[in-house]
């Protein structure tokens, strides 16, 4: 397409099913093995396509400026050994679509490798805080007499009837009620003088 061309277009819309050909701009590179001026012209032509062409292939923008910039940067220090100057282009593309690759592949290994979430867990404050109780608790638990400290932990550690307790204990049902209101009565006080 001519500038011409492309200048009546670009005032109005393209009919149905007419598809506008872009040709793509080729670069001429200069003749001289300078890499400094091979590879800005060849920066200033093709920069932009080829960011493109790898961010459809890494699904992120930066990443692929950043491999685009990686392969002329590749390319300006292998630019002596590069034997014809025409393949430069394809040179880049090819370093650019290997580069993608290698992203890509260093994600599948890190997301393969991440660390699992643990399943909702308390915190590790709220397990301190247990513990702190549990052992406030536990020291308390020794103050009680022997059948208070069998009724309770029974009653409530064990999560047994009044009845299994009375049976395990060999006492009547009555007792083990006044044993575990004693003890209760008892715990309480001294866990409020902890607190």
């Amino acid at each position: 397409m001519t500038a011409a061309e492309s200048g009546e277009l670009a005032g109005r819309p393209l009919p149905a099913g007419e598809t506008m050909r872009v040709r793509p701009v080729l670069v001429q590179v200069p003749a001289s093995r300078d890499p400094d001026e091979a590879v800005t012209a060849l920066y200033a032509a093709h920069y932009r396509s080829l960011v493109r062409l790898a961010a459809l292939l890494v699904r992120d923008t930066a990443t692929a400026e950043e491999v685009v910039q990686d392969s002329f940067v590749a390319m300006h220090r292998r630019w002596r050994l590069l034997r014809e100057n025409e393949k430069a282009l394809a040179y880049l593309r090819r370093s650019v679509v290997n580069r993608s690759r290698s992203v890509l592949r260093h994600r599948a290994v890190v997301e393969r490798n991440a660390p699992k979430p643990a399943p909702d867990m308390p915190s590790a404050e709220h397990g301190a805080i247990v513990l702190l109780e549990r052992s406030a608790v536990v020291a308390a638990l020794r103050t009680l007499s022997p059948r208070q400290r069998e009724a309770v932990v029974l009653r409530y550690y064990g999560d047994m009837s009044e009845a299994q307790v009375a049976a395990v204990m060999a006492i009547s049902p009555g007792a083990v009620k006044t044993h575990t209101a004693r003890a209760m009565a008892v715990l309480r006080s001294v866990l409020e003088d902890e607190a």
